[in-house]
């Protein structure tokens, strides 16, 4: 990684700290699979990602809540998580024990995100890419 959260992609420099790629639910839209294919990070749409049609929704819930709501950061700041939407909230192709173990992973990720803030956490998810 270069000074200040930029990484060298072929001849293409790019913000990998760019805070669009750290949405509210603890994910990590740089190492998404859709990213820069059907999505370009979850901050980059305001809560609407590619899936929303998908999943007959205008907007993420979560997102809705937290930024639109409560105007937070993520929902590792807010005093309810994990809520009920958290916890409701996954890739609905997972099996409820792949779903309960990805809504864990996202919620210690936000935690971890709150102690060392978005652009630490961002900075060593980059180093793992």
């Amino acid at each position: 990684m270069l000074p200040g959260g930029y990484v060298k992609i072929g001849k293409v420099t790019k913000n990998m700290t760019d805070k669009n790629l750290a949405p509210v639910c603890g994910l990590y839209c740089g190492g998404c699979e859709y990213y820069k294919k059907t999505c370009v990070g979850c901050g980059n749409v305001k809560g609407k990602p590619f899936w929303t049609t998908q999943m007959k929704v205008e907007t993420c819930p979560l997102y809705d809540c937290c930024i639109n709501k409560k105007q937070l950061e993520h929902c590792g700041l807010c005093e309810e998580l994990p809520c009920e939407t958290f916890n409701k909230f996954h890739d609905p192709s997972l099996s409820p024990e792949e779903a309960k173990q990805a809504v864990l992973k996202r919620q210690n990720e936000l935690i971890k995100r709150k102690e060392i803030s978005t652009e630490n956490w961002l900075e060593e998810k980059n180093k793992n890419l």
